[in-house]
């Protein structure tokens, strides 16, 4: 993929020596005092929780009227609320309309007003994480007939293009711009050229924010869920119910989140806010895959004392 400040910002926004991407910023031989983040997506803010962790003032600005993309919004505004605590500033419903002399001018539409209110924010250095797109420009693909869509190569569960033996993996194709799904994608394809039949299962892709709390996620969230007219129930469980989450995580206040369709039992999303949660997620992706049951997750050992028997107890809350 390619950085979207190389597409969407040319003109507004010069990149200098205080105007960074996440490619530069990690280089800078000293912690700014004052970092403002344009962008509150996933790269937005875990360097946000570095940066807070490592002493800069933070401040997010937003142009959605939430973070962390499509993250759950039950699970974003938990995190959102806990950086407000620790001292960061976010500015959602907020667009970037220049950066100029040091100072990133903002156009706010915080209250519904057609035309919004102007300010201005002033940091030491402004980090511009506003996402990234395939890159497909100059590729010839127009050549053999590859279908694009919005420059996204169009893909099948094979990771095949619309052209017989012709394969896309990567953030190219636009399905789950993650790594881990990149390796997948890639051993798809490539069993599928070599005649072994192999899938892509993104229903059940885990995603993770690496910030502090951590946030991860796997299938359908609540606003996926009412999208697709799901019929579903959802139960949130506080972390603290695992005894070992409790005594690691002082004031911690995650949660476990689990949605069901409700006539089949099956589990189809589990969403989780709190440490350890990058390395439980991976079992609840399993389970969706897999089409697990509610029943059958009640009747699993978990290791004791975890965090992830977090999972199994909020089975007997649905």
């Amino acid at each position: 993929g390619v950085d979207m400040f190389d597409c969407v910002l040319p003109t507004r926004i010069a990149r200098n020596g205080t105007v960074l991407t996440s490619r530069e910023i990690l280089d800078l031989p000293e912690v700014p005092h004052s970092l403002v983040i344009v962008g509150g997506g996933i790269i937005g803010l875990e360097m946000a929780s570095y940066f807070h962790s490592a002493g800069s003032k933070v401040t997010v600005v937003e142009m959605l009227d939430h973070i962390a993309g499509n993250t759950d919004r039950e699970i974003a505004q938990i995190l959102r609320k806990d950086y407000q605590k620790k001292g960061m500033t976010f500015y959602l419903n907020t667009r970037v309309t220049q950066v100029k002399d040091g100072a990133v001018v903002c156009e706010s539409h915080d209250h519904g007003d057609s035309h919004g209110k102007t300010f201005s924010l002033t940091a030491d250095r402004i980090l511009l994480s506003i996402g990234r797109e395939p890159q497909t420009a100059g590729l010839g693909l127009e050549h053999i007939g590859v279908e694009l869509d919005h420059g996204r190569v169009r893909t099948d569960g094979r990771c095949c293009t619309n052209v017989p033996d012709v394969y896309a993996a990567g953030d190219i194709n636009g399905m789950s711009m993650l790594a881990h799904t990149a390796y997948r994608e890639a051993e798809v394809a490539v069993n599928n050229i070599l005649g072994k039949a192999d899938r892509m299962q993104y229903h059940a892709v885990p995603s993770v924010i690496y910030t502090n709390p951590e946030v991860a996620g796997t299938g359908e969230t609540e606003e996926t869920a009412a999208a697709k007219g799901l019929d579903c129930k959802v139960v949130g469980l506080s972390m603290n119910y695992s005894g070992r989450y409790m005594a690691e995580n002082e004031r911690g206040d995650g949660i476990c989140k689990v949605l069901t369709e409700k006539e089949s039992q099956r589990i189809i999303g589990v969403h989780l806010i709190g440490n350890y949660s990058s390395e439980i997620i991976y079992g609840a992706a399993l389970m969706i895959e897999r089409g697990m049951q509610v029943q059958d997750i009640k009747k699993m050992i978990f290791p004791h004392p975890t965090v992830s028997e977090i999972i199994r107890e909020a089975m007997f809350e649905l």
